[in-house]
């Protein structure tokens, strides 16, 4: 279908037209006559961070319990899906139809207690079958490595959870938390220790083991991180609003004196922190 016959197709401008739609107008973006230019020049590579980041914001909106955003952020991140399958399209690897195909297969394998007569009563029995049912999925695919279809473009942190419990289910792990910290204080010491030219290392080296903690946790270190970023942001803030009310900024301040102002801050949330526990306590159970 030509590039004019995609614009002027009804399906376009049809607000009801669903997945077909998105399809359309990224097939009619990407028209090398007369698409958009920027887009008609993208290619996997270039379009790969933009998705990641989309993926990001989704996280970013659920953290924020900002509803309305994530549908805006959700429609943004099914775009990429639809970007790269039109690329892929285009360079007969696979359509998006496909792509469709596969997820919705793949779904129904993978939970026969669900679409099938397998009995599965509790999440952890579900947890270990799906494990199995990728395991079994791997060796399809003459991946017989513990390591090998760990994704390489996963955020650092998560990837190395990641690595560590597959690493885990054959017997590579620390059975105990205490050994894992005990680690995480060597690391340090050897971090601290280290020449110039081995510190980028020997910081990975810690940071690997602070995803292993998090591990025996139950801890997502990526939301964690996010959440010491937003707690940072919000206190920073604080100290930019009393010095403002001053007539001041940062640059016109000390370390002591914004210390002084974080330390203060971080107890006035802690204060509303134990107020909100005690309301919580008093109201009336149903």
């Amino acid at each position: 279908m030509r590039a004019q016959d995609m614009a002027d197709d009804p399906l376009i401008h049809d607000p009801d037209g669903g997945l077909p739609r998105l399809a359309m107008i990224m097939a009619r973006l990407r028209a090398p006559q007369d698409g958009c230019p920027w887009d008609i020049e993208q290619n996997f590579d270039s379009i790969a961070p933009y998705t990641i980041e989309e993926a990001y914001e989704v996280a970013d909106a659920i953290t924020r319990r900002d509803w309305d955003g994530l549908k805006g952020e959700l429609g943004d991140l099914l775009f990429q899906s639809v970007y790269h399958a039109q690329m892929a399209a285009e360079a007969g690897l696979f359509t998006l139809d496909e792509v469709l195909r596969g997820i919705a297969d793949k779904m129904v394998a993978r939970h026969p207690h669900v679409f099938g007569d397998t009995v599965i009563d509790s999440a952890e029995a579900q947890t270990l079958a799906w494990e199995e049912t990728k395991a079994r999925e791997r060796a399809a695919k003459a991946q017989t490595g513990v390591l090998d279809d760990v994704p390489v473009g996963h955020a650092g942190l998560t990837r190395a959870v990641k690595l560590q419990k597959r690493a885990a289910r054959v017997g590579f792990d620390w059975p105990k938390v205490g050994q894992v910290v005990a680690k995480i204080a060597e690391e340090a010491q050897e971090l601290t220790e280290a020449a110039p030219a081995d510190q980028f290392e020997e910081y990975g080296d810690l940071l690997f083991v602070m995803a292993n903690l998090a591990r025996h946790l139950d801890i997502d270190p990526e939301a964690a991180l996010r959440a010491a970023n937003q707690k940072f942001t919000r206190r920073f803030k604080v100290i930019e609003a009393s010095l403002a009310a001053e007539g001041r900024s940062p640059t016109d301040s000390d370390l002591a004196e914004m210390d002084a102002l974080w330390n203060a801050a971080k107890a006035a949330e802690k204060n509303a922190e134990r107020t909100t526990e005690k309301t919580a306590e008093k109201r009336p159970k149903p």
